[in-house]
């Protein structure tokens, strides 16, 4: 839903698969609706199922986001742009929303962890970073 009136934000990762899906999921959360949050990828790939059970886990669902590309939203003009890996930051095309406030942020992926015993923390280490982040971001453009 476009809530009229509301600032834009576009959460932008390689393959809005992980660290953006929790991006946009906290960012909802802290903001309530007073923003219409999106995130896409460059390239997008579907929702990678570890990134909605540590999302659950912190009481935050997910599940119904969807991945989207970057191109999807070319006609929508953001407030705020958020890059939250390196990838993103260096393909966001410039035109895009140039009078956008850009943020860049370079998350740890915890997708790129093929250590079983390893995987479940790395998500939440991942998670608890960008929730922080989510946070200090709600605070600074909407307190």
């Amino acid at each position: 839903k476009i809530y009229m009136g509301n600032k834009n934000i576009l959460i932008l990762c390689t393959g809005n698969s992980c660290r953006s899906q929790i991006a946009e999921g906290y960012l909802k959360f802290f903001l309530k609706k007073r923003v219409n949050v999106y995130s896409a990828g460059v390239d997008n790939h579907e929702i990678n199922s570890l990134a909605i059970k540590t999302m659950k886990d912190d009481g935050i669902d997910i599940s119904k986001q969807t991945s989207n590309n970057i191109n999807e939203f070319k006609s929508i003009e953001f407030d705020h742009i958020i890059t939250v890996c390196d990838n993103a930051q260096e393909k966001c095309p410039i035109f895009f929303s140039k009078n956008a406030i850009r943020t860049h942020h370079a998350f740890f992926d915890p997708s790129s962890i093929k250590n079983p015993k390893l995987i479940d923390s790395a998500f939440e280490k991942c998670r608890d970073q960008i929730k922080l982040f989510c946070k200090e971001f709600s605070e600074k453009y909407f307190s």
